[in-house]
């Protein structure tokens, strides 16, 4: 009786603070929709929309939990709480809410005190806007994801690989310095033939700068973790991961802001929704971290970059077609769900070898 409660109590400690905010933000998406149609059908159509936003949410961000939880490992527990209590703060207030903000006032040269005026009195222009930001959002967002998992294939020293065939010549053409830089700048320059006129260089400058992104925050976290060495601030040795995890969030949370509006015109109703969804996110880091699950499954973790890679691209012709983001959040938890299955069935059999011999 025991064996099966454990499990169970485990799990739920783990998602103690994706539950209460789940009750804390339909509870307010349910007021929020009274206060705006006082109606009862009004108020449970702002709630089943929080409750849908927060589901994508979690489909379209599980991978970024494992990439998460990757980093986290060879991390200091200082930095670890750091990025698990400020971090997620940064990501539920700063890209749910202040970024979407933050677009407005640039896109529509306001001020943000009059963005958050139209975001609560002129719901339907401020997603108007949104929506014509989102070609340069795509094209930043895409190239730094891409870079995030060529990075993790192009690597000489990864020995563990998936999808054989392939991975193993990614690995050994890895040597080849900036390898995946140059791949990504010829996919970008491909892809920029597809659109024309003012598209094309908006799409060029933007990717331009998501690659320097990723680039400078590659620079500056090594920069900042090798510091620690020559400093006697223990704390300072996190703070270039910490960085780039955040900048890595950001990246994935522009597919879901901007798809968002397809739901809901309402800044606030998006924030609550995709802000219960980021604390689930932060319990499944949390877990697989301290589960040790990237160790005892092998391909989930390449199952994940398969999956921001996929992303990446999904992002590129987003550009030129509306993809529901139904469909990248079901890629991507495909992906994840295969291999996890590949990484159970090579458990088996490595089992079923030891257990012969």
């Amino acid at each position: 009786m025991m064996a099966t409660i454990e499990p169970q109590k485990s799990l739920l400690s783990y998602l103690k603070w994706a539950l209460i905010s789940t009750v804390v933000g339909l509870l307010l998406g349910a007021l929020l929709g009274w206060q705006t149609t006082g109606t009862v059908g009004g108020m449970l159509t702002i709630f089943f929309i929080c409750a849908v936003l927060a589901v994508l949410e979690i489909s379209l961000s599980f991978d970024n939990a494992i990439v998460n939880a990757n980093k986290l490992k060879d991390m200091t527990p200082v930095w670890q709480h750091r990025f698990l209590t400020w971090g997620i703060i940064i990501a539920v207030f700063g890209m749910r809410i202040v970024f979407p903000l933050l677009i407005v006032v640039i896109a529509a040269n306001v001020g943000p005190i009059d963005a958050m005026i139209m975001a609560a009195a002129q719901p339907e222009e401020y997603a108007r806007i949104m929506h014509e930001a989102h070609l340069p959002i795509a094209a930043f967002g895409g190239t730094f994801l891409m870079m995030v998992a060529l990075s993790y294939f192009f690597d000489h020293e990864k020995e563990i690989h998936w999808v054989g065939w392939l991975e193993s010549r990614m690995a050994n053409y890895a040597t080849i310095k900036g390898v995946e830089v140059a791949l990504v700048l010829a996919i970008m320059l491909g892809f920029s033939r597809l659109l024309v006129g003012a598209e094309q260089d908006l799409f060029l400058r933007s990717a331009i700068y998501g690659l320097l992104t990723f680039l400078l925050v590659e620079v500056l976290g090594g920069f900042l973790d090798r510091s620690q060495e020559t400093t006697k601030a223990a704390a300072q040795g996190g703070l270039g991961a910490f960085l780039y995890l955040e900048v890595l969030d950001a990246s994935f949370s522009f597919d879901g802001v901007i798809g968002a509006f397809a739901l809901s015109q309402n800044l606030f109703v998006i924030a609550i929704g995709l802000g219960i969804g980021a604390m689930y996110v932060r319990s499944m880091t949390i877990m697989l971290v301290e589960r040790g699950t990237l160790a005892e499954y092998r391909y989930l973790e390449h199952g994940a970059f398969y999956a921001i890679l996929v992303l990446s691209v999904i992002m590129y012709f987003q550009t030129l077609v509306h993809i529901p983001e139904v469909i990248t959040g079901l890629g991507g938890a495909a992906l994840i769900g295969v291999s996890l299955w590949s990484s159970i069935r090579w458990n088996r059999h490595e089992r079923a070898e030891a257990a012969m011999m």
